[in-house]
């Protein structure tokens, strides 16, 4: 038996809020948190008065970097089916989620059609059996309504929630830029940004049809926000997530093409971002992910609408998250709840917090520790973020996966 007393911490927790304290583990498992009584024979791990939190759950990466995942503070994630091959074998399922073991927790999100090629559906319930705990349809929509019908309701029967990326391709297909004057005066394929909100309004209809768990993996326009509020309204299973930088850019940033701040989906207008950032303070927003996409300089220095969407998010999500707290936009517990407890539940984990009989996942970090974003030293090199010489403040300083560090 192990047991491992962390003490003088403040801690974050999703249910019980911020508060000084410590947390007791034996065995890999919390057994008490806030005020605790430290048996004899345990190791003490003073955090200094430091903040102690969850591990975070990140909800939708497109690589597996232990390294970046570790510098941010990610315990677990969740894959995205969207790779070489694709995740639409129970075989290739089972092997994923069994790679990162016992350090980082990998849990595949099985391609809800075979390819991902939105037209036959794929062996769903069997790579649930092997181990995934969604379905999603990648990167791309699922043009075919009966087939995303279809697997809204086969989900609905294995009590699985489908991550849904929400763009009508009908309009995007081509484009590399949100419709607006920065694409116009850089001369860019451009879609409009109401190419979200019918792919959202379409998506909710057919959940609620099916009473199904959907997750809109990135929602990042007004009109698709006021969506999901109404749906919530009405009692939808839905959720919706986004990332740092659909929170703290604009398609400004593409300006003087700039390739890293090349996305899918793209960055938005000005006042869609104020309208994201009034999702995120509302509750209407479920999910703050990093969206880990790391790319090479083969795909990033190229010109713009010839280079790949995607950006290095792992090691930046906790700084970038943190930002709203400073700003008032929400709590540090409720940033948790975004971080951690949240994405747990749409996958059906049992953790994301720090109550007693979850699994010691734990993040000690400084909240306030100042430093300048660098990509040039992110691991494997991967310096396409938009965020590149950004001041940030949060620094990750020890993980532990079920009580064992990392």
């Amino acid at each position: 038996m192990s047991i491992t007393a962390f003490c003088n911490a403040t801690l974050v927790c999703p249910v019980a809020g911020v508060r000084d304290g410590g947390v007791l583990v034996r065995d890999g498992i919390i057994v008490a948190a806030g005020t605790i009584d430290i048996p004899a024979d345990a190791d003490v791990v003073d955090c200094a008065g430091k903040t102690l939190g969850p591990g975070i759950v990140d909800l939708g990466v497109f690589a597996i970097d232990r390294h970046a995942f570790r510098t941010g503070g990610i315990v677990r994630v969740a894959l995205m089916p969207d790779g070489r091959p694709v995740l639409d074998d129970p075989g290739v399922v089972q092997r994923a989620a069994l790679i990162g073991k016992p350090d980082l927790w990998i849990h595949p999100i099985a391609a809800a059609t075979r390819g991902l090629a939105g037209a036959e559906m794929a062996e769903m319930a069997i790579c649930a059996s092997a181990g995934a705990k969604a379905v999603g349809t990648g990167k791309g929509w699922i043009a075919d309504s009966g087939v995303m019908r279809r697997v809204l309701a086969y989900a609905r029967d294995l009590d699985i929630a489908v991550v849904a990326h929400a763009e009508d391709g009908g309009l995007t297909q081509g484009a590399v830029a949100t419709d607006g004057e920065t694409a116009t005066r850089l001369g860019l394929a451009a879609a409009p940004a109401i190419a979200e909100a019918l792919a959202v309004a379409r998506d909710l209809m057919l959940a609620e049809d099916t009473g199904a768990r959907l997750h809109l993996r990135q929602v990042t326009t007004a009109a698709a926000f006021d969506l999901i509020r109404a749906a919530k309204r009405r009692g939808v299973a839905v959720t919706c997530g986004i990332t740092p930088a659909h929170l703290h850019l604009s398609d400004i940033a593409v300006s003087d093409f700039r390739t890293y701040a090349h996305l899918s989906p793209p960055l938005r207008a000005e006042s869609d971002r104020q309208a994201a950032l009034a999702a995120v303070a509302d509750g209407t927003i479920d999910v703050l992910a990093s969206g880990h996409d790391p790319k090479g300089p083969e795909d990033k220095r190229l010109p713009f609408a010839d280079s790949t969407p995607g950006m290095a998010g792992a090691e930046t999500l906790l700084p970038l998250a943190l930002m709203l707290v400073r700003d008032g936009r929400v709590t540090l517990d409720r940033l948790f709840a975004l971080l951690a407890a949240n994405p747990a539940r749409v996958l059906g984990l049992d953790t994301g917090t720090l109550e007693p009989g979850k699994a010691a996942d734990l993040m000690l970090f400084d909240a306030d520790t100042p430093w300048q974003v660098d990509g040039t030293a992110f691991s494997g090199g991967g310096a396409n973020t938009p965020f590149d010489g950004l001041p940030v403040q949060g620094r990750v300083l020890r993980v532990w996966k079920g009580g064992r560090e990392i």
